[in-house]
């Protein structure tokens, strides 16, 4: 006899972890607040940025001289940009049923305050910031970095 109630808890276990995974051209984050000057570049194309603006991978985050904004991933990682900074997310894989987990992104100026999501919990050598000078290795935790 066919049961289909003993399907639907598989089906959703499958659906949620499929979820995690972002799929190419599908958001990895949003805009969750931003204040003055403001933008996501997104292929060459850059529009302000306001609460709800979604981000991908090859996003690129950017503040005017008065701006700050701040964005939230989809594994929560919080990252917050002061004035005049610039932040490029290159790589984001989400996927913790597969222990696929990455998060790299490159700030060339400005300040972030990071905090850590689930990546870094569960994986912290994945996540790693890049700067024009070195490379912040993140292991789950809190930082601020500023970039002349």
């Amino acid at each position: 006899m066919f049961a289909p109630f003993r399907i639907w808890p598989l089906a959703g276990v499958l659906l949620a972890t499929s979820l995690f995974a972002a799929e190419p051209g599908s958001s990895i984050g949003y805009v969750m607040k931003v204040q003055g000057e403001a933008s996501v570049i997104r292929d060459g194309a850059t529009v302000p940025a306001t609460i709800g603006t979604p981000l991908y991978v090859g996003s690129t985050v950017k503040t005017g001289p008065a701006g700050s904004m701040g964005v939230t991933l989809e594994d929560n990682t919080v990252m917050s940009f002061g004035p005049n900074s610039e932040l490029t997310l290159d790589e984001f894989i989400f996927d913790p049923a597969q222990d696929d987990l990455k998060l790299s992104a490159k700030i060339t100026h400005g300040t972030l305050d990071y905090i850590s999501g689930t990546i870094a919990k569960l994986k912290p050598q994945a996540v790693e910031i890049n700067t024009p000078t070195g490379t912040i290795g993140v292991r789950g935790t809190h930082f601020l970095v500023k970039v002349d």
